[in-house]
């Protein structure tokens, strides 16, 4: 008998589901040359809302989880992204057009790039924390806390290396992270969600949209349960527009980043969706 090859189905990832956009709509994939790969789903307005109602009702768990076992749960993603790797070198390899070994090569900086993220998520408040001296009997203590619900624009021109490097920041001290894919390269998004899906991450921590962010970023600039805005990828939007957009709910923005080191492994991604929490507290008198 001949083989039947099933091509796979690409959804979105919402609140730890694969759903099809609530639209219906498709569009197609392709190489570089322009031969068919598969149909994304082109997720909508409402799909974006969606995302950001599963995200908000994620963060609480996730941010109340112990920097130690936040840590655990992102290391066990990167256990599991390794197990994976031959699947997302074929589609690197079939959506960029480039070798084997360049698909190999940005496979293993997306895991060392996680595996580095995981090492912060219990050390990082010791850093960005602080105990501030003061004129009186009390500790005063600066303790860093997640912003909430983080809404990023991944790099377009990587599938696999942009995401990576702009989800795992945002989720170390504990955000919940709706994100916008590549748009065209969004494949290895999907299989990336399926990796969450099958770790121990709780659902609705990472929501993953495919489609057109020109579509979907400004519902997401503009929402009122949206706390902070990642435009990393955004650079060819009207991304001064987005930020005028978020300014109307006091949204925390990163600006676009452009070239090779766009998102590149840094503290200050993961300070960037944080807040600073000031606790005083009487000295017992001696």
């Amino acid at each position: 008998m001949t083989h039947i090859a099933v091509p796979k189905t690409y959804k979105l990832f919402i609140g730890g589901a694969f759903p099809r956009s609530e639209s219906g709509r498709v569009y197609e994939v392709t190489t570089p040359q322009g031969a068919f790969l598969a149909n994304a789903a082109q997720a909508s307005r409402k799909d974006a809302r969606d995302a950001v109602v599963a995200a908000r009702a994620a963060v609480g768990g996730w941010a109340g989880a112990t920097a130690y076992n936040r840590g655990q749960v992102l290391y066990r993603v990167a256990e599991v992204l390794e197990g994976r790797r031959a699947q997302f070198e074929d589609e690197i390899v079939r959506q960029e057009g480039v070798s084997v070994s360049a698909a190999r090569a940005q496979v293993d900086e997306a895991i060392d790039r996680w595996v580095w993220y995981a090492g912060w998520a219990d050390k990082f408040a010791q850093v960005a924390g602080n105990a501030n001296p003061v004129a009186g009997p009390y500790f005063n203590l600066s303790v860093p806390e997640p912003t909430g619900v983080v809404a990023i624009v991944a790099p377009q021109d990587s599938s696999l290396l942009g995401l990576v490097s702009a989800v795992a920041p945002a989720l170390v001290p504990g955000n919940a992270v709706v994100v916008v894919a590549s748009e065209r390269h969004p494949l290895s998004a999907i299989t990336l969600a399926e990796v969450l899906a099958t770790s121990d991450l709780p659902k609705g921590v990472v929501n993953v949209l495919t489609g057109a962010p020109a579509e979907i970023a400004p519902w997401l600039a503009s929402h009122a349960d949206v706390n902070a805005l990642d435009l990393v990828g955004a650079s060819g939007l009207e991304w001064i527009d987005l930020e005028i957009a978020a300014a109307d709910t006091l949204k925390r923005v990163l600006p676009p980043e452009e070239g090779p080191d766009a998102a590149a492994p840094a503290l200050a991604r993961i300070q960037a969706f944080t807040e600073t929490k000031t606790v005083w507290h009487t000295k017992a008198l001696l």
